[in-house]
């Protein structure tokens, strides 16, 4: 019993840190669009472009956070289907990042590869944690 009880906590843990790892990056979206891209390169010169950026990284990502906070509570017994789905999401991310590396080299370790890693441990982290 004992193992089982500190594996759910571990299990517990490892989702809340990553739904604070999206709650940051939704928040920080919402309030500084064009510093949140700005390490891509990527311009947020329009109000469109920031409302795009808005929507994408911060009302999503604060979306994935209150769901990972949903399951790691278990409220109506979605963990598993909601750690799922957003662990199946991050490693798309990551497997998108891999495309992207075949196709053309990032310039440098930051940001692409740091988040390729985010995204593959997170991922992991969460099959695991499920």
């Amino acid at each position: 019993m004992a193992g089982t009880a500190g594996k759910g906590v571990r299990d517990v843990v490892i989702t809340v840190a990553v739904a604070v790892f999206f709650f940051g990056m939704g928040g920080y979206a919402l309030v500084a669009p064009a510093a949140l891209v700005r390490p891509f390169g990527l311009g947020a010169a329009t109000a469109d472009a920031r409302t795009e950026i808005r929507a994408v990284y911060g009302g999503f990502g604060l979306a994935v956070g209150g769901l990972l906070a949903a399951a790691a509570a278990d409220a109506g017994g979605i963990r598993t289907g909601a750690v799922v789905a957003v662990a199946v999401a991050l490693l798309g991310m990551a497997g998108g990042r891999l495309v992207a590396r075949c196709v053309e080299r990032p310039s440098a370790f930051y940001p692409s590869w740091l988040y390729f890693w985010v995204e593959t441990v997170a991922g992991v982290l969460l099959l695991v944690a499920r």
